[in-house]
């Protein structure tokens, strides 16, 4: 098998795997989380502005306690992270089957509540019952919500698609209906929930967000919390992207419960009173890793292309491609770029646009590991915000700087390989320009020859 089969084997197994329902769904899941999580960002961000003296001004305009308010909006968004995603999840999953979503969602979240533990240690040794504990209803419980909501879609859309369940008669309201009908998925789905719970609590004296968290979920976020895990990522997203698959969707929609988890952790270590630098606990790799420094400008970081584009460029085509796909690409968005210039499967373009966003790992790594940067905590600026604001907004004027490093590395390694397209561009306009003048000189020769002057 020829490298190129190879490689047109794993565009197409990349292709299907996106198609699968529960891929789909988890994407579009967690794509359905993202106003939670922005908008718990942005009082999270009023909390924590890194501008010295900032909480020392606010404390005395408001008193020392004045962060609660703002604080009370992160508990009701990234606290609850695993309860948003299990309904958001198996919401889109059920859609996609053409059942009943909503209710499939309320079930989905019931049964999630059932397997959480139902107690609470305080920190004086005190046991407290009848609550929902945050502390597995946030990030900690993410894989979890994952493995209910896939658990609960099947079993619901089996049951309606195979008619399971109690039939009413038809002068009955359809709400009332449907509202029967979910009691046999309803009483299958509890039951699970029961018999998982009683397995764990009476058999490893644990709960099962617990013992998923223990054998899944904190593996993956170590090994997501690698160099070589940050590079299979941003490798990945660009490969696929490069084929025609949108690699950050196929990409994100596996890894970003992962790395929005190392991030949430992060931000109860600061909760906790613990600084991130140099504390070792503290996860580099996370979603603010990936969506601000690995795709500034864009999947690709296309920004350093276009301005590479913009000083080098001396084809028509390069340079009405660029004019178009600049304003775009300062908020982030470069779609104009990949399928206009296109880098959609373009030779002259490969290389850089898998190699920059892995060199942008690295520096974005380095920089976290010796303590310029520190590692990044709940706090996430809107994915539309344009590169250096949003490294300042995130880090103070170290992040900038590193975004600054970042762009100008990017254009580096894009320009060659830029020059050598717009050439390619710039030779086939002017190959074209001497076959129109070519046509116009033979159509006058034929119009002279057809039709002599009259001599006067």
């Amino acid at each position: 098998m020829t490298k190129q089969e190879l490689f047109d084997k794993f565009i197409d197994f990349m292709g299907r795997f996106a198609e699968i329902r529960a891929v789909a769904a988890l994407r579009d899941g967690f794509i359905m989380t993202t106003p939670f999580t922005i908008c718990g960002s942005v009082f999270l961000l009023l909390a924590n502005l890194p501008i010295p003296g900032y909480a020392e001004f606010m404390a005395g305009l408001f008193g020392p306690d004045w962060t609660a308010p703002l604080n009370a909006v992160s508990g009701a968004t990234f606290s609850i992270l695993a309860l948003i995603a299990v309904l958001a999840i198996t919401y889109k999953y059920v859609e996609g089957e053409g059942c009943d979503a909503i209710m499939a969602s309320i079930l989905a979240l019931s049964t999630f509540l059932i397997v959480l533990p139902p107690t609470l240690v305080t920190k004086g040794g005190e046991t407290v019952g009848d609550i929902i504990p945050k502390a597995w209803a946030g990030s900690n419980g993410v894989i979890t919500a994952i493995i209910i909501s896939f658990l609960v879609s099947w079993v619901f859309c089996y049951c309606e698609k195979n008619h399971i369940g109690i039939k009413m008669p038809d002068a009955v309201p359809g709400g009332v209906a449907k509202a029967f009908e979910a009691l046999t998925p309803g009483m299958i789905l509890f039951t699970c929930g029961s018999v998982i719970y009683g397995l764990c609590h009476f058999v490893g004296a644990t709960t099962f967000p617990e013992l998923i968290f223990k054998i899944v979920q904190t593996p993956l976020q170590g090994l997501s919390d690698t160099l070589i895990g940050g590079s299979i990522i941003a490798a990945l997203q660009s490969i696929l992207f490069w084929a025609g698959i949108h690699g950050p969707n196929v990409v994100g929609g596996v890894v970003n419960p992962i790395l929005i988890a190392n991030s949430l952790d992060n931000q109860h270590l600061i909760d906790m009173g613990m600084q991130l630098a140099g504390n070792p606990d503290a996860k580099i790799i996370t979603c603010q890793i990936n969506d601000v420094f690995i795709k500034s400008g864009g999947c690709g970081l296309t920004f350093g292309l276009l301005i590479a584009s913009w000083l080098s460029s001396k084809s028509q085509q390069m340079k009405s491609i660029t004019k178009l796909a600049t304003v775009p690409g300062i908020f982030n968005i470069n779609e104009p770029i990949i399928f206009g210039l296109p880098i959609v499967f373009n030779p002259y373009l490969l290389v850089p646009f898998v190699l920059v966003p892995l060199l942008a790992l690295v520096i974005s790594y380095v920089s976290i590991a010796i303590g310029f940067m520190n590692p990044f905590s709940a706090v996430q600026v809107p994915w539309t915000t344009p590169p250096i604001i949003a490294g300042l907004l995130l880090n103070g004027w170290q992040g900038a700087v590193v975004q600054i490093i970042i762009i100008t590395m990017a254009t580096a390694v894009y320009f060659p390989f830029v020059r050598a397209q717009d050439r390619a561009m710039l030779k086939e306009e002017q190959d074209m320009d001497q076959s129109e003048a070519h046509t116009d000189a033979h159509s006058g020769n034929t119009e002279s020859e057809g039709h002599p002057q009259i001599q006067h």
